[in-house]
């Protein structure tokens, strides 16, 4: 098997290709520039706690619902999800380019209400994307094209590990503003509100829309009005 044809393989394969990268480097000139990313850090927390032998560690790691017995749990709405999608004999047909209709409607509702003028001025426009990353991406990328303003993005400190990658890949350059008070372990209003004042008129702020990750920690409704004039008034 050749190193094009290696690299061709289905997913099941990937942590497989990923160990073999070193050798293929040193038999094949066409590899031999690739080098291996930086460890995720998060994945790295949980490692360490599957070596961990204390019976009474917790792992903070997993963005995901467990039982008292760190098993997976699956919520009973999911459950109920499932069966209706099973009962509904779906014909898996292709979805239309940019997504399935009644979901991305109802999308855009879910983020601006029922009742906001640009619901029912039909102000938006919406395109499905594969969860967050996916859909971080394909906005980064379109704004890095098209956005006339200066390509720069602010995101929260901290923000989510590939966030940075994600925004600096698709063309954007990346600044943070104030987020997360250490000392309160909670919201640094005030220093959001400072930053985001002096962030340049006519460039991009990535928010958080709730259960920022991956400090939990979410501005109040008040907040996030002064938050939202402060945008405007930047033209952000």
């Amino acid at each position: 098997m050749s190193a094009r044809q290696t690299l061709t393989l289905t997913s099941k394969h990937q942590l497989w290709i990923l160990s073999q990268f070193p050798r293929l480097a040193s038999t094949n000139s066409w590899w031999s520039n690739v080098e291996m990313g930086p460890p995720d850090a998060i994945l790295g927390v949980t490692e360490a706690f599957k070596r961990d032998t204390n019976p009474k560690k917790i792992n903070l790691g997993v963005g995901a619902y467990r039982t008292d017995e760190g098993k997976p749990f699956v919520l009973e709405s999911v459950k109920k999800a499932e069966k209706l999608i099973a009962s509904e004999n779906l014909d898996k047909e292709y979805a239309p380019i940019s997504g399935v209709l009644d979901f991305c409607q109802a999308s855009a509702k879910l983020a601006f209400g029922d009742n906001s003028r640009v619901i029912k001025d039909q102000l938006y426009a919406t395109v499905q994307g594969i969860s967050g990353t996916g859909s971080l991406r394909i906005g980064a990328t379109f704004l890095a094209k098209f956005f006339p303003g200066n390509k720069i993005i602010y995101l929260p400190n901290p923000s989510w590990g590939n966030h940075t990658p994600i925004m600096k890949h698709a063309g954007l350059d990346v600044k943070s503003y104030r987020y997360y008070d250490p000392k309160t372990c909670g919201f640094d209003f005030n220093g959001a509100k400072e930053d985001i004042e002096k962030i340049p008129e006519n460039s991009i702020i990535l928010f958080h829309a709730c259960a920022h990750n991956p400090t939990g920690v979410d501005p109040r409704p008040e907040q996030w009005k002064e938050l939202s004039a402060i945008v405007k008034k930047r033209k952000l």
